[in-house]
């Protein structure tokens, strides 16, 4: 085992009002953690910081078509800030500006510095004490331990968000005062960047503004997108749902003896006898870091508590190319890690969080007060 560390937390950013204010209390309270990100994704050697700069100017319109409100955030989250509106652009299309701005070439080769993840959802059937429990390890790079936040958003026009990203994003992981979750895992395959489309993490974001299931899965399912992304969406009541998602099509993975276990890797076998998965040339652990988490949580035999999850995401076996992955460089020398496990009991609106989890054990609690809409789906799943 690695020795621990003393890791700071994630800091709590809290966010209401119109989508303008919450951007300015959003920029204002995490400017240096924005600063950060913006940083990191700005240029150097693996991209060209003009192609990059002019690839996020021109995200702005499509980002106005599906939401005007999500860039006049944006527009706040960079006046608070003192950055450019690009600039934060940039941080919520990340991931296709990084691709889009190498040479054509590229874009439809495997990534070198893949955003990995390992997530998991267990069935109110297989839980001791009833309720539905989901999480995942967030496998990125190490330097944005110090860019997470955690964004608890307090909404008049819907369910309250809580949700953990980079600074300066929309969204990534959460839950919302609904009782719907969400976590993703990075996908590549051969029909990526050949369409235009919605970046991911709004995808997310949209997801979580949700209050009907219904609604949040046609976001998932009929989106457009740029590049392949696996969803996995849960409900406090009782439902979960693991959507594989290509550019332009979407393929359904469903529980499993009450578990949804992913990693990165297509698992549907409709999406198999239709795409190419491109992503395990870069992320072979993907083969069996499903496996493991899955033996893991089968050995406990039915009675799985969010330590049972924990205890799953914290496995080491083949490190560190594990579930639970320390800093290691890779092919392009970007030191990756898992930079953040995420634990969500949704009917509690209970959140835990421990950055870096392969080199500090200590987990901060975070929360959000469940609508009583979402109170009496769980209260009805209990009585049944």
């Amino acid at each position: 085992m690695l020795a621990m560390e003393q890791i700071d937390f994630f800091p709590l950013v809290e966010l209401s009002g119109d989508a303008r204010e919450r951007g300015q209390q959003y920029g204002r309270q995490a400017r240096d953690r924005i600063r950060r990100s913006i940083s990191l994704y700005g240029g150097g050697a693996s991209a060209d910081a003009n192609a990059v700069r002019r690839l996020a100017t021109s995200f702005l319109p499509r980002i106005e078509r599906f939401d005007p409100l999500y860039l006049e955030e944006m527009r706040g989250i960079s006046e608070g800030a003192d950055v450019e509106l690009a600039d934060v652009a940039l941080v919520n299309a990340r991931t296709e500006i990084l691709r889009m701005s190498k040479p054509a070439p590229k874009i439809v080769a495997p990534d070198p510095d893949p955003d990995g993840c390992t997530g998991a959802v267990l069935m109110p059937e297989v839980t001791a004490h009833g309720r539905l429990l989901h999480g995942q390890n967030w496998d990125w790079r190490k330097e944005c331990a110090e860019t997470g936040v955690v964004l608890r958003i307090r909404r008049d026009d819907g369910p309250d968000i809580l949700t953990f990203t980079e600074a300066g994003g929309l969204a990534r992981s959460g839950m919302n005062s609904a009782g719907i979750a969400v976590t993703g895992n990075y996908l590549s395959c051969d029909r990526d960047y050949t369409q235009e489309g919605v970046p991911l993490s709004l995808v997310r974001r949209k997801l979580l503004e949700t209050e009907h299931l219904a609604l949040a899965l046609r976001t998932v399912y009929c989106t457009p997108k740029s590049a392949s992304n696996n969803l996995m969406v849960s409900h406090a009541g009782g439902f979960a749902l693991n959507i594989e998602c290509a550019p332009d099509e979407s393929f359904l993975v469903h529980p499993l003896q009450g578990m949804l276990v992913h990693a990165n890797h297509f698992q549907s076998p409709v999406a198999l006898a239709k795409l190419k998965d491109t992503g395990i040339n870069t992320t072979p652990d993907s083969l069996y870091r499903d496996v493991r988490v899955r033996q893991l949580l089968e050995r406990e035999g039915g009675r799985l508590t969010l330590d049972s999850l924990r205890n799953a995401f914290f496995d080491d076996f083949q490190v560190p190319w594990s579930v639970c992955r320390p800093p290691r460089l890779t092919v392009e020398n970007n030191l990756s890690a898992t930079v953040a496990m995420v634990l969500m009991d949704p009917a509690r609106g209970h959140l835990e969080i421990a950055p870096l989890p392969a080199l500090n054990s200590r987990f901060a609690t975070y929360s959000i007060e469940m609508d009583q809409s979402a109170q009496r789906a769980f209260a009805a799943t209990e009585a049944g």
